[in-house]
């Protein structure tokens, strides 16, 4: 089921989630539900507070849904290591149709849990690595757009607003 994605101003979104704790069939049927919302808005990571979900869990995808081997699914994720920088042009589906320049690390050594609780270590470099940072970024409450410089953010905010008042957003 395609959920709706909280936008940018939802409080929401700044909150630290939670861990998850229990492993069940509704777990599950998030995990599945996130995968098809993130299809759906045609973007390659989505985390459980997006959706509204106050969990610590996120779902990515860099093939865009053309290799089923690229899913992934971290729950409880830690970023162990990162290595290089890279600036690049960043995007998110809580703030559709902005982008804006990021830092972030050309290679991320994270670990985390799978649906059958196992435990799991992703080594990712590229656009992998910015979107495990991009989505941990979403678990601790965090948007890229406070990664940015006060006038970047505040350049996109006024966006924003004009979008809000036109009803875009």
């Amino acid at each position: 089921m395609v959920r709706d994605i909280l936008k940018y101003g939802d409080p929401r979104l700044v909150r630290p989630s939670e861990p998850v704790t229990e492993f069940t069939d509704e777990l599950r049927r998030l995990v599945e539900d996130m995968f098809e919302t993130m299809y759906a808005a045609r973007g390659v990571g989505l985390a459980a507070p997006q959706i509204g979900v106050n969990r610590r869990l996120f779902v990515m995808d860099c093939s865009g849904g053309r290799d089923a081997a690229e899913r992934v699914v971290l729950i409880n994720p830690e970023i162990l290591a990162t290595e290089g920088e890279v600036v690049e042009e960043e995007g998110c589906l809580s703030l559709p149709g902005l982008y804006a320049k990021v830092a972030r690390p050309y290679r991320v050594l994270a670990r985390g849990l799978d649906l059958d609780q196992r435990e799991i270590t992703l080594e990712v470099t590229g656009l992998a690595a910015r979107c495990v940072c991009h989505e941990v970024d979403h678990l601790d409450g965090r948007l890229y757009i406070s990664r940015l410089s006060p006038l970047k953010r505040d350049l996109l905010e006024r966006k924003i607003r004009k979008m809000i008042k036109s009803g875009e957003w």
